[in-house]
């Protein structure tokens, strides 16, 4: 993928398909091993889990879509919300709107798992129902959460001491920006004490948005083509904008 996501987020698939809403949808994960029941209903702690893979895949509807009934697509939509219920228990589904904000699609998932096959098995019985039959699949990223390489309590305490303090306050996000990031051979062959520097200026260019820009890093080495996910979430896209360009600079 080579240019970034943007989405306004969505209530849920239901209002996302019939008309524009923007809100969060709320699927919680859960799993069948004791670590995941540890993690039960609770949303917050599996969004901050090491290990848990991230797959962000775009769609875009195929003109007979829109040669449906409303009340065809209605009852289409309630038997995606039937699949993503029946999966709850494995997987945590995010559904996104970006059709008129550039590129070509028109909304895209975001699913969170802690088995990569649970999150694929939902993606293939989602190409089976009726949605699924009158969308195109434009892409798919692959990630997964892993603890800080660099900027950890040991190496840099004072930094870690700001990541951690940072929260986030302002509104309900409303915007969604997934950028896919691939590391040039240059940067796999400086030192860790090289990369180590960089890392400590791109931290530090990004603390002071952190009370109005929510972000993730998902690591993708080896799954995808990109390197890293870097995934936000922002009510404010004029402070995402002053973000990147700090990142840029």
């Amino acid at each position: 993928m080579n240019q970034f996501l943007a989405g306004g987020i969505l209530r849920n698939l239901l209002a996302g398909m019939v008309a524009v809403v923007m809100a969060v949808v709320m699927v919680p994960v859960t799993a069948q091993d004791q670590k995941a029941e540890a993690l039960k209903m609770d949303r917050s702690k599996i969004l901050s889990q090491p290990g848990v893979f991230g797959i962000f895949t775009t769609y875009k509807w195929l003109p007979e879509w829109y040669e449906l009934s409303l009340s065809e697509r209605m009852d289409y939509v309630s038997r995606v919300m039937e699949l993503i219920k029946k999966h709850e228990d494995s997987v945590l589904v995010d559904v996104y709107l970006t059709a008129g904000l550039g590129g070509r699609s028109d909304f895209f998932f975001r699913i969170h798992s802690l088995e990569l096959a649970k999150a694929q098995t939902f993606l293939r019985e989602f190409r089976q129902t009726a949605i699924g039959k009158y969308v195109e699949v434009l892409d798919t990223l692959i990630g997964v959460t892993k603890p800080l390489n660099y900027i950890t309590k040991e190496r840099v305490p004072e930094l870690y001491s700001g990541l951690a303090s940072a929260t986030y306050t302002g509104d309900v996000p409303r915007y969604a920006i997934v950028i896919p990031v691939k590391k040039s051979a240059e940067w796999w062959n400086l030192s860790f004490d090289q990369r180590l520097v960089e890392m400590k200026a791109h931290t530090l260019s990004t603390l002071e948005y952190m009370g109005s820009i929510k972000r993730k890093l998902y690591h993708s080495t080896g799954l995808d083509d990109a390197d890293f996910i870097t995934y936000f979430e922002t009510s404010d896209l004029i402070a995402f904008n002053n973000l990147l360009t700090s990142l840029a600079s």
